[in-house]
């Protein structure tokens, strides 16, 4: 019985403690609540978010596994990233008022892994500094987009492109498993 009481009272001072640690680590109720991001911010950290998955991939996966195809009648791993990066120019271009490329960019003309790299990362960087230099006041603006000869206010423009990179991420990480690897946002983190 002895036992019992005293396995009970530890059990009891171990509850409580858990309590008192969970009451502590709780943000108060009073707590002020941090601020939204502006638009043109949230839409600045989508733009970089799914570029930095891009990236990551572009940068980890093998430079010998860069011509792989899941399938003959698809593009390779490497294909998908040029064709990813460079659709960016046909947001970016147009609002600057630069005509958008006349198609995908091509494999041949970004031979090496670092090459591919290097593209991906400046479409991405390029696309985010449009959206800080349009900042809020610049999201309706309008452009005309190429493939609708549609005015398109910038901010819609800008969602469209990174859903058509979030849709090739999804691509990616069907490669990368087909290919027997992991790909960097499915590892534990460290």
């Amino acid at each position: 019985m002895k036992t019992l009481s005293k396995n009970l009272l530890l059990i009891l001072a171990a509850a409580l403690l858990i309590q008192i640690a969970h009451a502590q680590a709780a943000p108060t109720k009073n707590a002020t609540p941090k601020p939204a991001a502006s638009p043109s911010q949230y839409l600045l950290d989508s733009w970089n978010d799914i570029g930095r998955k891009l990236i990551a991939m572009a940068e980890d996966f093998p430079e010998d596994k860069y011509d792989f195809k899941p399938n003959p009648a698809q593009r390779s791993f490497a294909e998908q990233l040029l064709h990813a990066a460079g659709a960016n120019y046909f947001f970016i271009n147009p609002v600057k008022g630069v005509k958008p490329p006349s198609g995908d960019a091509k494999r041949s003309d970004y031979k090496t892994k670092a090459a591919v790299v290097e593209f991906v990362k400046k479409s991405f960087a390029d696309g985010a500094a449009l959206i800080k230099s349009k900042g809020d006041s610049g999201l309706g603006d309008l452009y005309v987009d190429p493939f609708s000869n549609q005015q398109t206010r910038f901010s819609d423009g800008a969602w469209g492109f990174i859903e058509h990179s979030g849709e090739h991420y999804g691509q990616l990480v069907v490669y990368y498993r087909v290919a027997g690897l992991v790909p960097p946002e499915s590892r534990p983190k460290k």
